[in-house]
């Protein structure tokens, strides 16, 4: 059972495994998915980009993701109420880092393109240069979100490596 000195470093460690997760899926994004996309036809490109929008919306991706943001905002708010929390500000980075860089980025900004992009099909006027401006647009984005998400998992991983221990120390 976690006692009021170990749970900043349990909720620390929780954040940074669950940013850690989400700033893979990013970097895979960034890195390697939108430029494979890329490389097909538009058609086939934009097809598989629909297609990743609808599965990625499962309970595996949602409840790391969500709950890394739920637990971030929650964070942000014990952290600035408490007094004397050792090491309060890598806390209030890391989450903040999480929630404005990723969650908000993702919510204001990837989900309205993704529901646009769902609706565009070969049929679409101009629909070519609808998804190559989606390609850009969301690419640049998605490389906040994955620096936002990585960095949040640094700025827990310092608060973790800062804290002092909170076990107790044997005397023998």
């Amino acid at each position: 059972m976690a006692t009021s000195s170990t749970w900043p470093s349990l909720l620390a460690l929780i954040l940074m495994l669950g940013s850690t997760l989400v700033s893979g899926i990013f970097f895979a994004f960034s890195t390697f998915i939108m430029k494979a996309l890329g490389r097909v036809t538009s058609e086939e490109g934009m097809v598989s980009m629909q297609s990743i929008n609808v599965v990625v919306v499962n309970p595996w991706v949602f409840s790391v993701f969500l709950g890394t943001a739920i637990l971030s905002l929650a964070t942000m708010v014990i952290t600035l109420r408490a007094e004397n929390l050792f090491g309060a500000p890598w806390l209030l980075l890391g989450a903040a880092l999480y929630f404005f860089g990723c969650f908000l980025v993702t919510g204001l900004l990837h989900v309205p393109m993704n529901e646009s992009l769902a609706e565009v099909g070969p049929q679409t006027a101009h629909w070519e240069e609808l998804w190559r401006a989606y390609q850009e647009r969301w690419t640049a984005w998605n490389h906040v979100r994955t620096g936002a998400s990585f960095l949040a998992a640094v700025a827990f991983g310092v608060f973790l490596l800062k804290v002092p221990a909170a076990l107790p120390t044997s005397g023998g």
